[in-house]
């Protein structure tokens, strides 16, 4: 059974069953917490770059059908081809036709989140074309038969003694020992052909400079780079909102998306990409295609989550979110994880198959504290929320219960009323100080218990410790 097959909770359930996973996910999150806070510490001007990365991201959005046209114009000057894709199966259908008129037998890929959302994996299966995943934390996950479980660490709920068995049953021949160092020479070894060999390079857009036509992909392993060169043609998939006005205004986004990511001060491979190979170039590829993805984009232009246009996709809100760090990626079921997954994830999806993400949050806001950009996660949570209500599309109990909530909370007499019994109630359900088993709750005593009430209400305490300090003066 596959992740839309099931629902949220029942995959949150088998996350939380999961300790493995667990350990897997504590290793690399707790880590990445702990670097970029070290490295905001460390870049005192991270506060006036955040303003100015927001400012840029709203300029941009605020003017997308400009500097669209701009870099269409400027890529094409530089010898590219632009494609336009209104939906993922536009986009498929453009890069799967690219592959066939050049007759591809082999597609090397790099990573890139916007071709899991477009779902260009299963088309290139489909086509009968070999995709080959070069990042090394997507090449775990192919060999798994697997979807990324985050967006900068695809492969972070896999243990790397769960990588080493993986490696030993996969690769030919297998690594000589289960270290890092040795695990990771056994992939070079598995894909240095591959990259020789492949018929074309697919690579994703980090951002999309307008005033020069060029795409910029940042990496730490140079995968990208063996990805769009050697092929004879390089095929470039972004949505449309990656773009930035100049290469300066890129690299003001590359400070904050680098701390925010990795808590490193720059990728180990910053490149941009102008073009094809031009005369006298000693490589490159002989075409060049870029592939501009809408799939909603657009219409998020026009709504209440237009400020998610902004995301530059550094993981930093799922790295800090208390419900990730206990359920992973995958237990969301869409393609983006996490508070960012979960405002995206409606909007790609659609809000039926998606309510449970938006009220899977705390609301406790470390998302939006951590945003390089200054994206309100909670308010356009609580948006998707206000508009799941409206759409009732809320269980008929659950509309219920809050009707005679609402019905009573409107009544201060009813209210003092139903609390006291409420209270006094709820101790009937204690044992030392706690409540393991309550009627209704059964989501929340599952696995954790609640304390056991006073006997009386706040007011009723209130009261009588006034009372007792009266007595006392």
């Amino acid at each position: 059974m596959t992740a839309s097959q099931t629902s949220f909770k029942t995959r949150a359930a088998a996350a939380l069953a999961d300790r493995t996973l667990k350990v897997a996910i504590d290793r690399t999150t707790a880590t990445a917490e702990r670097k970029r806070a070290a490295a905001v510490a460390a870049f005192p001007e991270f506060a006036a770059a955040r303003e100015r990365g927001e400012a840029i991201k709203n300029h941009v959005i605020a003017h997308l059908d400009h500097y669209l046209v701009m870099f269409e114009s400027n890529a094409t000057a530089a010898g590219a081809k632009v494609h336009w894709a209104a939906d993922g199966a536009e986009a498929r259908a453009i890069v799967t036709r690219i592959c066939r008129d050049a007759k591809a037998k082999l597609v090397t890929r790099s990573k890139s989140m916007l071709g899991e959302e477009i779902g260009l994996p299963h088309a290139l299966a489909n086509a009968g074309i070999e995709r080959v995943e070069t990042d090394l934390a997507e090449h775990i996950i192919q060999l798994a038969g697997e979807k990324p479980s985050h967006i900068v660490w695809p492969a972070m709920h896999r243990t790397r003694e769960q990588v080493a068995e993986l490696f030993k049953a996969s690769h030919h021949p297998p690594p000589a020992a289960a270290d890092p160092a040795t695990m990771v020479q056994s992939a070079r070894r598995e894909l240095r052909a591959k990259f020789l060999g492949a018929d074309i390079g697919i690579s994703g857009a980090n951002f999309l400079i307008a005033a020069t036509g060029a795409t910029c992909t940042v990496t730490n392993e140079g995968n990208a780079e063996l990805t769009t060169t050697p092929p004879r043609i390089h095929i470039v998939t972004a949505g449309i909102e990656k773009l930035v006005p100049s290469t300066a205004h890129a690299f003001t986004l590359l400070r904050l998306l680098v701390r925010s990511a990795t808590g490193g001060e720059l990728t180990q491979y910053t490149t941009f990409h102008c073009g094809p190979k031009r005369a006298g170039d000693a490589d490159g590829p002989e075409e060049m295609h870029i592939v501009l993805v809408d799939n909603g984009r657009t219409k998020m232009l026009a709504d209440e989550f237009r400020t998610m246009l902004r995301c530059i996709r550094c993981g930093a809100c799922m790295n800090h979110c208390v419900v990730y760090r206990q359920i992973g990626g995958h237990a969301y079921g869409g393609t983006y994880p996490g508070p960012m997954g979960s405002v995206l994830t409606p909007v790609l999806d659609g809000l039926a198959g998606a309510r449970d993400l938006p009220h899977a949050c705390t609301l406790n806001g470390r998302c939006a504290e951590v945003c390089p950009v200054g994206i309100p996660l909670p308010t356009l949570l609580r948006a998707w929320r206000s508009r799941s209500w409206r759409e009732r599309r809320e269980p008929r109990a659950l509309r219920a219960g809050i009707g005679f909530w609402a019905l009573v909370a409107r009544r201060p007499t009813l209210y003092r009323l139903v609390s006291r019994i409420g209270v006094r109630m709820l101790r009937l359900f204690g044992s030392r100080g706690w409540i393991a088993r309550l009627p209704l709750a059964r989501g929340w005593t599952r696995h954790r218990d609640l304390p056991r009430p006073a006997g009386r209400t706040f007011m009723e305490q209130y009261r009588a410790n006034q009372a007792k300090q009266g007595a006392r003066a």
